[in-house]
């Protein structure tokens, strides 16, 4: 197992490159978990490193599995130099924490809340899970092991995460596409959602 989280860093190398950064958090009862800065053009993006060491456990399962179940880290993705976007790192490893801490399984269609600003003075405290598989491949482990998903992270709005929970993932991805909503944008305003 303990070979996981190189493996997953050894992924998101190949896909962004070196990283220019790294900062690390502890939580109470879990392990590690480390929040890597990529620099790619105007893009900076932050990958969560940790996650995925142990599989994530319905909450109602009497017995967690120590070896199968679902494994992901996280990925967002921001314009660079627009705002103070490294404030995200502390609140990534809450998320990346919520399935040790909490009992939650992170999957594409889900909201993740931290309650506060995802860094200082943006508009969003929390985040849509999107579909893996377009920045960095499924990392396949030995079996009976679930592959590692890479889960990319969409900042939410209140008025968004509010009108996502009335009318579901995929209506909002389709608001955001049909407005050209820019998803990278550290600034973004809330897309109209009349």
């Amino acid at each position: 197992m303990a070979e996981i989280p190189a493996l997953v860093e050894a992924r998101l190398r190949s896909a962004f490159g070196e990283p220019d950064a790294r900062a690390a958090v502890t939580f109470l009862g879990t392990d590690r978990i480390e929040v890597l800065r990529f620099a790619e053009g105007d893009l900076v993006r932050y990958a969560t490193l940790g996650m995925s060491a142990h599989p994530m456990t319905d909450p109602t399962a009497v017995v967690a599995d120590p070896v199968r179940g679902p494994r992901a880290e996280l990925v967002l993705s921001v314009r660079a130099g627009l705002a103070p976007t490294d404030g995200v790192l502390r609140p990534l490893a809450v998320l990346a924490a919520s399935p040790v801490v909490e009992g939650l399984v992170v999957a594409p269609g889900a909201s993740l809340d931290v309650g506060e600003p995802l860094w200082e003075g943006a508009p969003f405290t929390s985040v849509l899970v999107a579909e893996p598989g377009g920045l960095v491949e499924d990392l396949e482990l030995d079996e009976p092991m679930d592959p590692v998903r890479f889960l990319p992270l969409l900042p939410m709005t209140a008025n968004e995460a509010a009108w996502k929970r009335v009318h579901g993932a995929a209506a909002l991805q389709e608001r955001w596409l049909a407005r050209g909503t820019d998803l990278r944008d550290p600034l973004r305003t809330a897309v109209a959602l009349d």
